[in-house]
């Protein structure tokens, strides 16, 4: 299963009879699956089959669903509230003649709200189902529409994240390669500062001395550290290959990347080490924020 963008747009139109029915569908990042409708006047009813087909099709994102409906002018009758339209016109007479006010035109009070409408033509309860059975239908089809855009983001955020995988691994090699993490180097750096230590206070207890600079470099030894970025990298990996609604998974991946890459500065003995964690931070934000857009 590709893995899938939560941002996307799709547009789709059908006909049922003399009615059009156009479905326009936007999504996108959102923690769960939150879907918002907009649906003509008295349509309400099909509320939750609409939830439904896209709940079956997505896991996250914010989607907002619109229905638009119109009717072939030749199936419309209009009618006239005839009643309103007489009480306008003797409002407009008694204007007139108490204030000398021009008559309005009749196309003038037919265009007043209320006076003229155009109420869909009455149907069966079997024409009813039908027309919602093809809205059903349409929508379905945007739906598709959507999850083909989503999946060819879905595949180029793919493409970017298997790159923040390489450079992850990249500067986790680089830093279990450090010149710095040389038992010579450090022993050589341990010295160096014991001697000055005790040169400065030569009361110090150097066999005291020498036990606690043992201790502080097994503190800062980073094995642990690169180790478990390796292991992250082939379940980030893993993740990206399976595909599907990773996109969870993934952050809670990413936050692990952070951790490591945070103890393994903290750690650091060497400026050398210090510059690829830090880098390795930055890879980890790009990571993180385009993680973000997954499903």
């Amino acid at each position: 299963m590709a893995l899938q963008s939560m941002t996307g747009f799709a547009r789709a139109t059908g006909e049922f009879q003399e009615t059009s029915i156009v479905w326009e569908l936007r999504s996108v990042n959102g923690r769960g699956l939150d879907v918002r409708l907009r649906l003509p006047a008295g349509r309400e009813a099909m509320e939750q089959a609409i939830r439904q087909a896209v709940q079956a099709r997505f896991a996250r994102g914010n989607v907002q669903a619109t229905l638009s409906l119109s009717t072939a002018a030749t199936a419309l009758r209009p009618v006239i509230n005839e009643t309103l339209l007489a009480e306008l016109a003797a409002q407009a007479r008694r204007l007139q003649q108490e204030h000398g006010i021009e008559p309005p035109s009749a196309d003038g009070l037919l265009a007043l709200r209320g006076v003229i409408d155009i109420p869909e033509a009455a149907a069966s309860a079997e024409e009813r189902e039908a027309l919602e059975a093809a809205i059903i239908g349409v929508l379905k089809e945007a739906l598709d529409a959507l999850a083909d855009a989503r999946s060819s983001e879905g595949d180029a955020l793919g493409v970017l994240l298997g790159g923040n995988m390489d450079a992850i691994e990249r500067l986790a090699k680089q830093a279990e390669a450090d010149p710095s993490r040389e038992p010579a180097a450090i022993r050589v750096r341990l010295a160096e500062q014991v001697t000055q230590l005790l040169g400065a206070a030569n009361q110090f207890d150097e066999a005291r001395l020498h036990a606690e600079a043992a201790f502080l470099a097994t503190k800062a030894d980073i094995r642990e550290e690169i180790d478990r970025l390796f292991t992250h990298v082939a379940s980030g990996r893993a993740l990206l290959a399976a595909g599907g609604p990773a996109g969870r998974k993934l952050e809670f991946l990413a936050q692990e990347f952070n951790r490591e890459a945070n103890t393994l500065c903290s750690k650091s003995n060497a400026s050398s080490v210090t510059a690829i964690g830090l880098e390795l931070k930055a890879v980890v934000d790009q990571f993180r924020e385009q993680v973000q857009n997954l499903e």
